[in-house]
């Protein structure tokens, strides 16, 4: 790894690491928000650009699943281009697609600006763990670094509620979006400023093929699954995109093997801790993004709560993610991650088994229990899911270990929305009174009970004795 002379040499070492690491997490930190926070004003959206509830889901998973698409291309191109030019390019594309967004003048464009916004989100992510790599050079520094930049990440996500159904109280669902043109502009100086260019020696070859294949099996269940209660299960758009992803999937599964450098390396699969890292990450994010979407509008279309009251009843869950989820780090660090997997599922599977008896307006109390305690179930599996896939797989491969980690997190999220919006918008009028919306909310929260369950298990078997040792 070559790394060329920072820009501003008379700068202290210190306080230059220090100011890099900040920037970085300032760019994830507000990539990451704003996949959350633009759930509490879903309501306010659809309102706003008379949308659909399959807008309000698309809003949120082209997102998401642009992100999760393009993650590992991002940061093979930062390896070839130029660390530092590629998350200048997402910081300025970021930017430009949340000023887009603001002004969308309906739901349609709304969706298109933010899969543009997602294209430079992930230039974000695994391009600023590379470049905090690249400067933090003395292994216990960097290590203390990844760790400040990975708890970072679960903050933005925990506060995104509170800040979303603020910023939609005070000033309106523009402001969601444009709040992040002042706060990349300053990132995008600062990294000029203070972030040295580094490349990879040997940069991975690409493989657009790969990539096109990859977005055809995700994009083309998603949309089967979002698209289905609205154009018929039976329809034939629907069956012809659930065919399309298994083709795809097919595809990709007898051309990966055959590339000198997949996209994907079927290969790391064999590793039984990095699968069972990978599953657990979709299952519990698809938890979470369920959770997140059901609550938006159970507590802004059913219970009448302002964007902001909303935002202040996720508290509890945000709290317990920002305790619970530098505890999970202590916890592997002493006892393994076993340990924390576990106990982050079974508490995140109790919350939803709670709140399924007690999701209406009658139990306050227990409504907030239910969501700190789901909070801190996923603020437990957070940390534990990268350690296992970076164990899971051999030292060279720490970075495909952990890009695939953050891919996963994002398709959990993207099919989490899908499918539990889907359940919503397969019983007519569910919106419209608590009763018609008790039915698909029980569904629901029956749904991510078996997701957190699930995990659950997977965390079981990746992490047992006999597993471990079984490493790739």
């Amino acid at each position: 790894m070559s790394i060329s002379a920072p820009v501003a040499p008379s700068v202290p070492k210190t306080i230059r690491q220090a100011t890099v690491l900040a920037v970085c997490c300032t760019a994830v930190v507000m990539a990451n928000v704003d996949t959350t926070a633009v759930n509490v004003a879903l309501p306010a959206i659809g309102r706003g650009l008379d949308g659909s509830l399959a807008g309000a889901q698309w809003v949120v998973a082209a997102y998401t699943l642009t992100m999760a698409c393009l993650l590992t291309l991002s940061g093979s191109l930062a390896d070839r281009i130029g660390r530092r030019t590629i998350f200048q390019l997402g910081l300025a594309i970021f930017a430009m697609g949340s000023l887009a967004c603001s002004l969308a003048p309906s739901m349609g464009w709304l969706v298109a600006f933010r899969v543009l916004q997602a294209v430079g989100g992930s230039m974000l992510t695994p391009v600023a763990m590379a470049i905090i790599s690249a400067v933090f050079t003395e292994p216990g520094q960097r290590v203390r670094a990844i760790g400040i930049w990975s708890g970072s990440i679960g903050i933005g996500m925990a506060a995104g509620p509170v800040i979303g159904g603020l910023l939609v109280e005070t000033i309106g669902w523009e402001a969601v979006f444009w709040i992040n043109v002042p706060i990349a502009a300053t990132a995008l100086a600062l990294t000029f400023l203070v972030v040295p260019q580094s490349k990879s020696e040997r940069p991975r070859a690409l493989d657009p093929i790969g990539q096109l294949l990859v977005i055809g099996v995700l994009g083309l269940l998603v949309f089967a699954i979002i698209e289905g209660p609205h154009r018929g299960w039976l329809a034939p758009v629907t069956l012809g995109s659930f065919a399309g992803s298994a083709v795809c999937l097919a595809a990709l599964l007898r051309y990966a093997p055959r590339h000198p450098h997949p996209l994907i390396d079927l290969r790391v699969f064999r590793s039984i801790p990095f699968t069972g890292a990978f599953v657990i990450a979709i299952l519990a994010f698809a938890a979470m993004g369920g959770f997140l979407f059901l609550n938006t509008f159970y507590l802004q279309e059913i219970r009448h709560d302002s964007p902001l009251v909303a935002g202040l009843a996720l508290v509890p869950m945000a709290a317990a993610m920002f305790v619970f989820g530098p505890m999970s780090g202590r916890i592997v660090a002493s006892r393994g991650a076993r340990s924390a997997l576990s106990t982050g599922a079974v508490v995140a599977t109790a919350a939803a088994a709670v709140l399924t008896l007690t999701f209406d307006g009658s139990a306050n109390l227990l409504l907030l229990i239910g969501y700190a305690m789901f909070g801190a179930g996923i603020g437990l599996i957070y940390t534990p899911i990268t350690a296992t896939a970076v164990a899971g797989l051999p030292p060279a491969q720490v970075g495909v270990a952990a890009s695939m980690a953050s891919t996963s997190r994002q398709i959990g999220q993207s099919l989490g929305v899908a499918v539990i919006g889907s359940l919503i918008a397969s019983h007519p009028g569910a919106l419209t009174s608590a009763a018609d919306f008790r039915l698909p909310a029980h569904l629901g929260w029956l749904t991510i009970t078996g997701l957190c369950a699930a995990a659950l298990v997977a965390a079981r078997i990746s992490t047992a004795p006999k597993a471990v040792r079984a490493r790739f």
